[in-house]
């Protein structure tokens, strides 16, 4: 196996003229979990076809394990799992059905394997698909694509629609692939997902990446406002310089903070005065890139 399960170099896509991706060179390692982060329409699912040879770009190319996507596209799809994040499942059939069908087109499963998979999403596979919920959709979409244990699973916003439980569940699956040397390519736009399972990240704006960071890095530049509101008046100057703290705005009895980082200075600061309240608001990943990821405009 490959040291590398994905590169790709100056990997670039136009839909007429319009921008999808522009030079994207990322490199994926095999045995971790990597992510794909950005918000919606940044590219995400666009670099995802390309992996897959389900488009060709523009200019540019790409390796999977080891193989060019174009030449190998099909050992590619054999050794991958895939979750697409535009969900098409073929709605007259029941989940078992489909995972039978779409096992027997792999060669075989372990169905034994499915059925724990199940257990654990706690999916209904006799119902029709047509009658599930979009969450319990998502949960056969994601049985398909761990069911053959592949040695890459590329998955495209894999929790949309699940609740705070599965959402569990499908961070430990992801961790028990790590734990046996596969590889995960996880995209998402939701900041909290990708750091509770990813060992890096790559960052993409509007068509172009424009970092790739180890999860601690990313985390210790996570940012924060707080609201804190106290039993009486508290002066800006408490919380002015303290590490991390990047604006202070004093009214009354509240105090708004920016702080990007721990919070270990400004709790230690607050506990000096009554706290009454205090409220924590996660900014979106477009404020954070704006922030900290400044100058890609994309093309």
């Amino acid at each position: 196996m490959a040291e590398t399960a994905i590169a790709t170099e100056d990997l670039t896509k136009y839909y007429d003229g319009r921008r999808g991706i522009v030079d994207v060179a990322l490199e994926v390692r095999v045995g971790e979990v990597f992510g794909f982060l950005g918000p919606n329409g940044a590219g995400k699912t666009t670099t995802i076809r390309l992996l897959l040879d389900l488009i060709r770009p523009t200019a540019g190319r790409a390796r999977v394990l080891g193989l060019d996507v174009r030449e190998g596209s099909l050992e590619i799809r054999r050794r991958t799992g895939y979750l697409p994040g535009e969900l098409v499942l073929w709605e007259r059939m029941t989940g078992a059905e489909l995972l039978a069908f779409l096992g027997a087109l792999r060669g075989g499963v372990d169905h034994r394997y499915v059925a724990e998979l199940a257990a654990r999403l706690d999916c209904d596979l006799s119902a029709r698909i047509g009658s599930l919920s979009h969450g319990s959709k998502q949960k056969v979409a994601l049985i398909q694509a761990f069911m053959h244990r592949p040695e890459l699973l590329i998955l495209d916003e894999p929790t949309t629609g699940l609740d705070p439980l599965m959402q569990e569940e499908f961070q430990r699956m992801v961790a028990e692939v790590r734990a046996e040397g596969r590889t995960v390519f996880l995209s998402s736009h939701i900041l909290r997902e990708v750091e509770r399972t990813c060992d890096r990240v790559g960052i993409i704006r509007e068509g172009r990446l424009v970092a790739v960071e180890d999860v601690g890095d990313l985390r210790a530049r996570e940012l924060r406002v707080l609201d804190l509101r106290f039993a009486g008046p508290v002066p800006a100057s408490a919380f002015q310089g303290l590490p991390g703290v990047q604006e202070v705005e004093a009214q009354g009895d509240g105090v708004r903070l920016t702080v990007a980082g721990p919070l270990d200075a400004v709790v230690r600061a607050a506990a000096r005065y009554e706290v009454v309240d205090l409220t924590s608001h996660e900014p979106s990943l477009e404020e954070i890139f704006l922030r900290f990821y400044p100058g890609h405009d994309g093309a």
